[in-house]
């Protein structure tokens, strides 16, 4: 592997997107209760803060620990993989509110559980067919 081809397997591979992933929703959830403490603005307004700079560590943290890339990243790279990110989080939320309405006796985090799993199959895929594919960039 060099510098320009990503990791795409083995154990360093996969504990890196787990790593990677789990850092970003910390990020996520830690940015958000802090800026809810520090400023009057609303939890949907902060959250918008919270889940760009989640990105932008998601972003950097899956480049190197999950594809092993040393190469800088570029702001096209950064676009296509927030637009993962954000198409991962759709499909979370849509399966998740669908789960709600089609079998509302379930329980909320068995929904929550599926529909994050499912979304987390999205995103690693996005992620290394779409924004890390190597030396097809």
């Amino acid at each position: 592997m060099t510098d320009h081809e990503p990791r795409t397997s083995g154990l360093a591979h996969w504990l890196g997107f787990l790593v990677s992933g789990g850092t970003a929703f910390v990020t996520d959830a830690g940015v958000l209760k802090l800026l809810l403490w520090l400023t009057p603005m609303s939890p949907l307004v902060c959250r918008l803060f919270s889940i760009a700079t989640a990105m932008v560590v998601g972003w950097q943290m899956q480049r190197r620990f999950t594809f092993g890339l040393k190469t800088p990243g570029t702001i096209r790279e950064f676009l296509q993989f927030a637009s993962v990110a954000w198409t991962s989080s759709a499909v979370n939320y849509g399966l998740f509110a669908g789960l709600l309405m089609v079998l509302p006796g379930r329980p909320v985090f068995l929904s929550m559980f599926l529909s994050s799993g499912l979304a987390m199959v999205v995103s690693y895929l996005g992620y290394r067919l779409y924004v890390f594919r190597g030396g097809r960039r």
